[in-house]
């Protein structure tokens, strides 16, 4: 999980330079740090022989966050609904649920062996947001 704060820290770091208002990029830096985690726990089984990569990258338009895993990939179909009734009350099973609200793009992409999640949200002309 160390790669998780370095990751964590290393998206602040973006994001405080670029600008972003600090509300907005809590959420964006929850929702890489969601990314992380999943990739870590989920898609590498805290493997230490595997890692995960992860890529940030932030323009005036745009910021997008790319995390890649080695693990062995799942199926989006078979992610329980974080609002049935059923799963309302579980501690875990959110994390897709919360990326998807604070980001404009989430794309899934199946690396075999592994899965990657690319992040984007958009920026209005007026947040300066700049890298």
């Amino acid at each position: 999980m160390e790669s998780v704060s370095r990751v964590e820290e290393e998206a602040e770091k973006l994001i405080e330079a670029a600008g972003i208002d600090s509300d907005e990029g809590f959420k964006l830096v929850m929702g890489i740090r969601e990314a992380a985690v999943n990739a870590v726990l989920h898609g590498n089984s805290y493997d230490p022989a595997k890692f995960i990569t992860v890529t940030l990258e932030c323009s005036q338009e745009q910021l997008m966050a790319t995390v890649a895993d080695e693990g062995t990939g799942f199926d989006m179909e078979k992610l329980p609904d974080p609002l049935a009734e059923e799963n309302i009350l579980r501690g875990t099973g959110r994390g897709i649920f919360l990326i998807r609200s604070f980001f404009d793009e989430v794309n899934f992409r199946q690396l075999h062996p592994g899965t990657e999640i690319r992040l984007v949200k958009k920026f209005a002309a007026s947040t300066g947001a700049s890298s």
